[in-house]
């Protein structure tokens, strides 16, 4: 019989293995929000609550974000900071992407083995760490413009826990995937190559996740608020990309320039290079892969590379909302690859699905964000400052709001008030296209500051990948620092000199 209180008892309950000071500070989080709105008023308890929910996102290696935040939301709802109807709005209103991350993460997994062999081609191919890293923000630019950030971002996690694996198995005498328990047993055997080796896969993530930002911003496919604005302005693909060059492409060159320094110069924790005894492992991988290949392994890798061309044609032309197409995806990818059986493809959606949930309660924050009208201000001052200031004050306004916020709500938000003066007469065409370019390069490229204005920033937080490689909310946001000033400067300054 347990010594155990029943207080104790549930608080061990609580929140499963979390530190048990998480477990307090999220307590006392729930206990004082009702307090504060009372007090203090709807407004500031609104404010503490999007601070405490990302502190449960700075914490995601503790314990996974959708139990703390969630509880946060749903204490939102109850204390009257939000409404149920408002958050299935937002849902209802974000539907494409829950349904990319449902669908293309999943059609991504099922091309997994495609995907490894060529990134390990490409990562033993090329010894220069610094080439290598320029190729990844190159690669990740040019995909993310024709398809979408997230999907590539999934590419990037699947190739990263691939490589992972194959390290892991091989050291720790495991045929199974990554296991926590082995992990000491392989600190044990190789701890400076296992760190290195981290430090290199962190490098490469964070380089093709800023990669993402680069190329999502350049075209209205490569991030959900693009189409939105888009649609908007009445732009169509080629207008968009042209009237987004001025700010984008001197973006992308200082974002690529930005790599080359930091790897150069080993900054902000780059710099780390594949250990040999890492690159003898993945390359005997390879070699054994190769070399017990069947020809019915071949053909599976052949219909991944078909599908993956028709998944690019797709994407870039359109077809159907991205979701419907990774679907597509999957029917295909399964069918003529003999995956038949339900416990098979449900091992697909395992990486995605926590995160849409989380998505889910991200969508009940933004929900209090706008039933509270909590940058209202900021946008009605905005719009009375001088017509020459309004593009460039934009661009920092949804800089900073999309960095602690959500860059698509801010987008909605932002686009919805200049139609609005547009309409009204307010400002005129010409005025209105400045604003909207400066909403949308505003919205992607200082919210790499933190994973919270990036989908595909916390998506690869909160994956499988990042305890894997060490990667936590505050080693991210240290990374991609250097990133978000560099960008941040050259994007406002095209806006200054180009707008």
């Amino acid at each position: 019989m347990s010594n155990q209180s029943l207080p104790q008892a549930l608080l061990k309950n609580f929140l499963g293995n979390s530190p048990t000071w998480y477990k307090q500070v999220i307590i006392t989080f729930l206990l004082l929000n009702p307090l504060i709105v009372w007090q203090a008023g709807p407004v500031i308890a609104s404010w503490i609550l999007i601070f405490e929910f990302i502190f449960t996102l700075a914490l995601a290696l503790k314990c996974y974000p959708l139990q703390p935040g969630g509880l946060l939301a749903l204490e939102a709802i109850v204390i009257g900071l939000a409404d149920p109807h408002g958050v299935y709005y937002e849902v209802k209103s974000n539907l494409a992407v829950i349904l990319l991350l449902m669908f293309m993460v999943a059609g991504i997994y099922f091309m997994k083995d495609m995907l490894l062999d060529l990134f390990t081609r490409i990562l033993l191919g090329v010894k220069s760490k610094l080439l290598l890293s320029i190729l990844f923000v190159v690669t990740a630019a040019f995909l993310s413009a024709f398809l979408d950030a997230l999907t590539v971002t999934a590419v990037l996690i699947s190739v990263g826990v691939g490589f992972y694996t194959v390290y892991h198995q091989t050291v720790s005498g495991s045929s199974s995937t990554y296991d926590r328990s082995n992990d000491e047993h392989v600190n044990e055997i190789n701890r400076d190559d296992l760190e290195q080796f981290r430090a290199f896969l962190r490098n490469l993530m964070m380089h093709g996740a800023v990669g993402t930002a680069l190329g999502g911003v350049t075209t209205l496919v490569g991030e959900p608020q693009n189409l939105l604005i888009a649609e908007k302005a009445g732009w169509n693909f080629v207008e968009f990309f042209l009237l987004m060059a001025p700010i984008t492409m001197p973006v992308f060159v200082a974002g690529v320039i930005t790599c080359w320094f930091l790897e150069h110069f080993k900054w902000f924790s780059y710099g780390a290079v594949l250990p040999d005894s890492v690159r003898v492992i993945l390359q005997d991988f390879s070699d054994r892969e190769t070399a017990k290949r069947s020809r019915q392994d071949q053909v599976a890798i052949m219909v991944q590379v078909i599908v993956a061309l028709m998944l690019i044609f797709a994407l870039a032309f359109h077809v159907a909302e991205v979701g419907l197409i990774g679907l597509m995806i999957i029917i295909l990818l399964t069918a003529f690859n003999g995956v038949t059986e339900e416990h098979d493809i449900g091992q697909a959606f395992k990486e995605a699905l926590p995160f849409t949930a989380l998505l889910v309660v991200f969508f009940a924050v933004v929900t209090v964000i706008h039933e509270q009208h909590l940058f209202s201000p900021i946008i009605n001052w905005v719009l009375t400052l001088d017509i020459d200031l309004q593009p460039q004050v934009f661009f920092v306004a949804n800089g900073i709001l999309s960095a602690i916020s959500d860059n698509v709500f801010v987008a909605t938000i932002y686009i919805n008030e200049a139609m609005n003066a547009l309409n009204s007469g307010i400002i005129d065409r010409a005025h209105f296209n400045n604003l909207a370019i400066a909403i949308n390069t505003g919205t992607n490229i200082p919210s790499v500051a933190t994973p919270n204005g990036q989908a595909a920033f916390l998506f690869l937080l909160t994956s499988a990948l990042a305890p894997l490689i060490r990667l936590s909310y505050g080693k991210m946001v240290f990374m991609a620092l250097p990133y978000t000033i560099v960008m941040s400067l050259v994007g406002y300054s095209a806006i200054v000199f180009m707008l």
